[in-house]
């Protein structure tokens, strides 16, 4: 039978089925692989009650799990800091509450474990791909190796060890395309955004006779039905879809603006090109003209000199005239002579 559920990635769902200690339980165990027989809430758990730039829900918790160590069975405490997030987000953001909860005295055991911190495991629910990892669930795990590359044997259970460590979980939500190949998938089915009915986010048509077996599963879609059909829970998924519409025309905005700066620059960038071409012509265009003045100074130098020689010369032809003409000469004897014309010796003796 097909049902119509309240979209767990809205934060107001996620809180509200999250809450509950027995889906708590079910996603944890799932996520974790192990047995969570106990989990409880953290202090000061959600930290998007003021809206800023993004969003960014945070829930911890405190889970007991059921584990094998060896031929025994112990229960053991793992706190558990879970984000989700539906947009791009600064993975500084992630570090910093890690960083609080490295920070947070409540963390650590009690004094007979010395003062060692809780082993912790981060575990992030995104809305959007993480690069080029094609698998939709990842697990990041430590361990411990000597010199040679040896993985020391239960070295990443040592208490000093996990108090400085950590594992995380990452969930990449748009590859959940409705593949179930494990118990963690079927779980996070409820996240599977392809099943997204109408135009609206806020609503999932899904399968209940899928989950038919599944007692835990089926309480979860009973939790998400309930949520559907509550006037308040509506109310504050509209209020995130304003909000989300809100932060997307900001980004278009912002992608607009940024593509009109880039083809300003491409454009100023071409000028730039342009102007340096035409000042390095213009600059050729000033060498040649220097080039062409300098022959012409050079030129009239020489002129000049030449010149300058051909009065030497006159002056020289002049003072022979006179002295030829002195000595008794004629002026015709002078012309015959020195090969002048007569009326120039004329000029000269005159």
């Amino acid at each position: 039978m097909i049902i119509h559920v309240a979209n767990p990635i809205y934060d107001s769902v996620f809180k509200y089925i999250m809450e509950d200690e027995r889906i708590a339980k079910t996603m944890l165990s799932a996520l974790l692989k192990k047995e969570v027989v106990h989990v409880t809430v953290r202090p000061h758990e959600y930290s998007n009650t003021t809206r800023d730039t993004l969003s960014m829900f945070r829930i911890d918790f405190a889970a007991t799990v059921r584990e094998r160590e060896g031929n025994e069975i112990k229960d053991r405490i793992v706190l558990i800091e879970l984000q989700k997030t539906w947009l791009n987000t600064e993975t500084l953001r992630f570090r910093q509450y890690l960083g609080a909860q490295y920070s947070n005295k409540n963390n650590i055991r009690e004094a007979e474990d010395k003062g060692f911190a809780y082993p912790m495991v981060a575990v992030y629910l995104l809305g959007h791909r993480v690069g080029n990892i094609k698998e939709p669930i990842v697990y990041v795990n430590h361990d411990v190796f000597d010199y040679n590359g040896n993985v020391v044997e239960d070295g990443n259970m040592e208490p000093f060890v996990e108090s400085l460590t950590h594992n995380s979980i990452i969930v990449q939500i748009p590859l959940l395309h409705g593949n179930v190949n494990n118990r963690l998938e079927k779980v996070l089915s409820v996240f599977d955004q392809t099943l997204v009915d109408g135009d609206t986010q806020q609503v999932l048509k899904i399968d209940e006779d899928k989950f038919a077996d599944d007692n835990d599963m089926l309480y979860v879609l009973h939790k998400l039905t309930a949520a559907a059909a509550n006037s308040e829970m509506r109310q504050d998924m509209n209020v995130e879809d304003e909000y989300y519409k809100a932060i997307e025309d900001r980004d278009t905005a912002i992608m607009q603006r940024d593509k009109m700066l880039k083809e300003r620059d491409c454009k100023m960038a071409q000028m730039d090109e342009r102007l340096s071409q035409q000042s390095e012509r213009l600059s050729q265009q000033s060498e040649q003209l220097s080039q062409q003045s300098e022959q012409l100074s050079q030129q009239s130098e020489q002129l000049s000199q030449q010149s300058e020689q051909l009065s030497q010369q006159s002056e020289q032809l002049r003072n022979m005239a006179k002295a030829l003409f002195v000595n008794g000469l004629s002026v015709e004897q002078i012309s015959n002579m020195t090969g002048i014309d007569i009326e120039i010796i004329a000029k000269f003796i005159g």
